[in-house]
C-alpha cells in the first residue's frame, strides 16, 4: 500500500485511515469519501451535532446588529478591515483614512479594525502595541474624525468598560471564543459583540458563546468563521461553517486573512497565504456571508504583526469591486 500523498505523507501505514489508499483498496475519492463517513460513526456513534437544519438563515429570522450608524445581517455586505495592529497614531489614522475612501466609491459600509495590544504573539519579543490607554484614544480619535465605527479586540474582562467607551464593537478573540467570563463581561457593556470561532472548536459549538453573550441581555451578537485547525502550523477554511452559525439567527463574518494564516509557521511569528485573500473572500460571498474581516497594510512586508496574511493597501479596491459584482449578482 502507498499513500496517495506520497513523499508529502510521513506515515504510510494501514492505520491511516481516511489518509491513505487502504491496502490499495480505495480506488477514489467517492470511496474514500464514505470511508471516512464509516470510520467516523463506527468510532463515535456518528458526529454530534444540534437538532435542526444548517441552511442559512432567511433574512427574516436574522437578528441583525447595529454597529454605529451600520446594520449587518439585513442584506448588505460589510466591511471590517484595517490593520492587525496599531503601529503609530499617524499611520492607523492614514489607513482608516484610505480604506474609508476606498469603500466609499465601491459603495461598501466599512467598519475599521485595529488592535491596541496583541496578547497571543507567537514570540516573547513580537511587538504587541502601543497599550490599552493610548491605543483606545486612537481609536476614539478615529471614530470622531472620520465618523468611521471602530472595533478592537480585548483579552480581559476588565478591558471590556473601558473599550466599549471607545469603539462601537468589541471583538472576541478565537483563542478566548470559550472563556466565560470575558464573554459576560463583554456582554454586560451593551455595545455589540463579535465572537471569533476558535480554530479548534465545531461550529455548532459557537451556539454557548452565544448564549453566553446573550445571557447579559445583550443580543447584538456576531459570529465569525476564521479557519480551523488542520495539522501543524496550518488552517483551513471550511465555508459550512456560515451556514451552521447563520443557521442560529446570528450574522456571520469571514475572516479571510486570518483563515490564511499559517500559525507559528516562521518559528516566532506566524506566515501566511495572502495569495488566496481574493479567491477566498469570493467563497465567502458566493456563500451568503454578512461581513468581511481583513486585515489590511500599505506595506505587508514590513507589517508589525500578520504581514504575511495581509492584503496590500493597493489591492484593496479592485478585491472589494470584485466583490461587490457577487453581492449584486446574489441580491
Amino acid at each position: 500500500m502507498r499513500c496517495f500523498r506520497r513523499a508529502h505523507c510521513i506515515l504510510d501505514t494501514p492505520r491511516c485511515h481516511g489518509v491513505h489508499l487502504l491496502h490499495g483498496n480505495i480506488r477514489d475519492w467517492h470511496q474514500l469519501q464514505g470511508f471516512i463517513l464509516r470510520t467516523c460513526r463506527r468510532g463515535t456513534g456518528g458526529v454530534r451535532r444540534p437538532a435542526g437544519s444548517f441552511g442559512a438563515a432567511g433574512r427574516d429570522q436574522m437578528q441583525p446588529v447595529n454597529v454605529g450608524p451600520l446594520s449587518i445581517g439585513t442584506g448588505s455586505l460589510v466591511l471590517i478591515a484595517g490593520p492587525c495592529v496599531i503601529e503609530s497614531r499617524e499611520h492607523t489614522r492614514f489607513m482608516a483614512k484610505s480604506i474609508l475612501e476606498i469603500t466609499a466609491r465601491v459603495g461598501m459600509p466599512f467598519i475599521f479594525k485595529a488592535s491596541f495590544d496583541k496578547a497571543n504573539r507567537s514570540s516573547i519579543s513580537s511587538y504587541r502595541g502601543p497599550g490599552i490607554e493610548e491605543g483606545l484614544d486612537i481609536l476614539a480619535g478615529i471614530r470622531a474624525d472620520l465618523g468611521v465605527p471602530v472595533t478592537t479586540d480585548i483579552h480581559e474582562p476588565s478591558q471590556a468598560a473601558p473599550a466599549a467607551r471607545a469603539v462601537d464593537l468589541l471583538q472576541i478573540p478565537a483563542f478566548l471564543c470559550r472563556q466565560t467570563d470575558i464573554l459576560v463581561a463583554a456582554g454586560r457593556t451593551g455595545v455589540p459583540v463579535n465572537v471569533k470561532k476558535g480554530q479548534y472548536m465545531a461550529p455548532w459549538d459557537m451556539e454557548h458563546a452565544v448564549k453566553k453573550v446573550a445571557s447579559t441581555g445583550n443580543e447584538g451578537i456576531l459570529l465569525t468563521e476564521r479557519g480551523a485547525s488542520f495539522g501543524y502550523n496550518n488552517l483551513v477554511c471550511d465555508l459550512r461553517s456560515i451556514g451552521i452559525m447563520r443557521s442560529m439567527g446570528r450574522p456571520v463574518v469571514l475572516d479571510v486573512t486570518h483563515s490564511l494564516q499559517l500559525p507559528g509557521g516562521k518559528g516566532d511569528s506566524s506566515g501566511g497565504m495572502s495569495e488566496f485573500i481574493p479567491a477566498l473572500a469570493r467563497a465567502g460571498v458566493a456563500f451568503g456571508v454578512d461581513a468581511l474581516f481583513m486585515e489590511v497594510h500599505d506595506d505587508p512586508a514590513h507589517a508589525l504583526s500578520d504581514g504575511p496574511n495581509s492584503l496590500d493597501l493597493r489591492d484593496l479596491e479592485g478585491v472589494l469591486a470584485g466583490l461587490m459584482k457577487i453581492q449584486r449578482a446574489l441580491s
